[in-house]
């Protein structure tokens, strides 16, 4: 996925069409149309949309004839036999729809409002949920074992199922019945970014092959192509590539940026008096609400013509972090501590790292960081894009008006609980 110069300790990434041969994850335990359904027609029972596999030269074709009907009633599919008993001039029949041909061979139809959610707890994810929900979605939500539930998913509607990206084999079970998988999974902090990432996602695009699942929704990153030596974003892009081949009906959005991490990063420090970390440089952002990012994605799944494209999501307006600091100190009503950190700080705290095989993925991460302030612009006309979504502009949250909201919200908190300063618990 991108070659590092020699001596500053980069790895080297498999490229994509490398993984596919010997990397597949699910060689072993292969998810066929045959062992889910128990037949032998192609058919898959899942997604009810699969296609019908090709017979051998000289074949006959079959129907489903009266002594076919009764070994059905025994629980046997004998379809050798079945065609056996055919006529060699028999006529070729016609497929019927793939909903009412899995039903007839016993399999359960599949709705289009069928979905799953991967990544579900997090910040993006569970935005995609709730907004599904109030669409009419029946939304299915993968998440890891954990400790403390997702029990704010099933007070919402959901269906929780346990899987792990990490462990292909807890996949299958996630997608019978699904008919659209939306991915909004990326690794954590301490993850390691190949193994959640790449690994992971290739596992689970091969899980939905092997399912026929219809409808599969990607979140990359915006220019993510331009920048194939970051591990991260050369990442993403590999993955699309992965899904270009997969043969899936599949859309990418790429984003910019969340309005939540502006949150995190400076508008909770800077309420609690503390530090927050900037640089000189003029790299602008445009932030956009992670509800609206789930709003205009349902709204991409109502179009046919989104089938298997690429879409890129910004916010209305593009902030640097001098910006963005001086919007959180107005509504906050506080003034910052900035510790402003060089470039060349950055770029050779990177580069000690990646000496360290501990550290390797620190210093990926490190290297995302870095494009994100290289004095570029991560903004992108949204004009077409909400016309051929359909989508009024004016609905799109701002960041000013977001941050404003926040603060308000905080700060009436702060008052009610007679507290001085430092509290940044509260979260919108």
């Amino acid at each position: 996925l991108g070659r590092g110069s020699a001596g500053n300790g980069s790895r080297r990434w498999p490229e994509a069409k490398e993984s596919m041969a010997p990397h597949n994850l699910l060689s072993k335990k292969r998810v066929t149309s045959a062992r889910l359904g128990g037949l032998r027609s192609g058919r898959c029972s899942c997604s009810g949309s699969g296609q019908q596999h090709a017979r051998p030269a000289g074949a006959t074709p079959f129907s489903l004839s009266d002594s076919l009907r009764r070994q059905h009633q025994r629980g046997s599919f004998q379809l050798a036999r079945a065609e056996a008993s055919e006529p060699a001039n028999a006529p070729e029949e016609t497929d019927p729809a793939p909903v009412d041909a899995t039903a007839n061979l016993g399999g359960t139809p599949v709705k289009p409002t069928s979905m799953l959610v991967v990544g579900a707890t997090g910040t993006l994810g569970r935005q995609v949920v709730r907004k599904a929900l109030d669409a009419g979605y029946e939304v299915r939500c993968l998440v890891r074992p954990r400790e403390r539930p997702a029990d704010f998913l099933r007070d919402w509607g959901a269906i929780v199922v346990n899987g792990d990206l990490t462990n292909p084999e807890t996949l299958p079970p996630a997608l019978v019945g699904v008919h659209t998988v939306i991915d909004c999974a990326t690794g954590r902090p301490e993850e390691s970014v190949k193994q959640v990432d790449w690994e992971g996602k290739v596992a689970l695009i091969q899980t939905c092959q092997a399912m026929k699942i219809q409808k599969y929704v990607f979140y990359s990153i915006f220019n993510c192509d331009k920048h194939l030596s970051v591990p991260l974003m050369s990442i993403k892009y590999q993955t699309e590539k992965f899904l270009e081949e997969s043969g899936l009906d599949f859309t990418v959005i790429r984003l910019c940026g969340f309005m939540q991490a502006v949150i995190s990063q400076y508008a909770v420090p800077i309420l609690e008096e503390k530090s927050v970390y900037g640089t000189d440089d003029q790299t602008k952002i445009a932030y956009m609400d992670t509800t609206d990012v789930a709003r205009l994605t349902l709204a991409a799944l109502e179009k046919k013509d989104s089938s298997r494209n690429v879409l890129t999501f910004a916010g209305p307006q593009a902030f640097t972090i001098q910006q963005v600091i001086g919007l959180c100190e107005r509504y906050a009503g506080a003034d910052a501590k900035v510790s402003k950190v060089p470039m060349w700080q950055l770029t050779a705290t990177r580069v000690l790292t990646s000496f360290f095989q501990w550290t390797v993925d620190v210093t990926d991460r490190m290297a995302f960081a870095e494009v994100l302030n290289s004095n570029e612009s991560f903004v992108a006309p949204m004009q077409d894009t909400y016309a051929e979504l359909g989508v009024d502009p004016n609905q799109t949250m701002t960041l000013e008006r977001y941050l404003q909201e926040y603060y308000s919200v905080v700060l009436k908190k702060l008052k009610e609980v007679g507290a001085q300063s430092r509290q940044g618990d509260y979260y919108l």
